[in-house]
């Protein structure tokens, strides 16, 4: 478990000491029996809402019951909020996973948002698709920027507390422009092999000594975490560089130690 103390100055009051848990690219992976042993993990954190971004499946196994057994298991523990990975994306089977994490109590943000309401005031929750594809002269930050514009031109709130959830880390620039507050993202798998002083190997989308793989980042006002994932890809082993469930609390204040 990682926990981050994250402080968002326009973080609305109702709102301080938010606990959001962060879960990323299981890959179809099991902790346990039912996934027991993930699931008490987060039972014992008591989140106000859980993030997930994306890759619970892996397109390379037609299986997806592991990713449903948590699904089942955690959405009575708060409300689970979830973004296609590129292996949704990829797999051709999207359409029946997205209709079972609905039917089990998921909100699915394709493109789309949600306001979360609390005393009277509220935040948004958006999410980006992973905008993954093989068609020749396909403009992959065309289409994420113009999905981003025409969500948040639907927002009236111009000043509200925005959190962004996307797959890929590889395009904070681009979120930071629209100046999500956070931005929770996932796909990295921590560059696979972390090296002390020097951080990630490799991981997709940003190619060798990656920029984004593992915590917070700033750029300008927004703010993106970055999860080191659950399970395993491309790579079959990871090397100093342990799955991780990440804790967030967002703060309007620092922390004082």
């Amino acid at each position: 478990t990682t926990e981050i103390n994250v402080r968002c100055p326009k973080l609305p009051d109702a709102f301080n000491g938010y606990r959001i848990v962060h879960l990323s690219d299981l890959h179809n992976k099991r902790f346990g029996k039912e996934q027991e042993n993930l699931v008490g993990k987060i039972i014992d954190i008591r989140p106000d809402l859980i993030a997930i971004t994306g890759d619970l499946i892996d397109s390379r196994y037609p299986n997806d019951d592991a990713g449903l057994e948590l699904i089942k298991r955690i959405v009575d523990i708060a409300p689970v909020y979830f973004v296609r990975g590129n292996h949704e994306r990829r797999s051709g089977r999207f359409q029946s996973f997205g209709e079972a994490l609905k039917k089990n109590g998921v909100y699915v943000l394709q493109n789309t948002y949600d306001r979360i309401s609390k005393d009277g005031t509220g935040i948004y929750i958006m999410g980006i698709d992973d905008p993954t594809t093989h068609r020749k002269g396909y403009d992959e930050t065309k289409a994420v920027r113009r999905e981003i514009e025409r969500m948040t031109n639907g927002i009236k709130e111009n000043d509200a507390f925005k959190i962004l959830l996307a797959h890929r880390p590889d395009m904070f620039p681009l979120y930071s422009e629209y100046g999500f507050d956070l931005i929770l993202s996932g796909h990295a798998h921590g560059g696979q092999i972390r090296f002390p002083l020097i951080g990630g190997l490799f991981a997709p989308n940003q190619g060798f000594f990656p920029e984004y793989t593992s915590g917070e980042y700033k750029r300008g006002n927004s703010a993106m975490i970055v999860s080191r994932g659950l399970g395993n890809s491309l790579f079959p082993q990871r090397l100093f560089n342990r799955p991780e469930i990440v804790v967030l609390t967002l703060t309007k204040e620092h922390i004082k130690v």
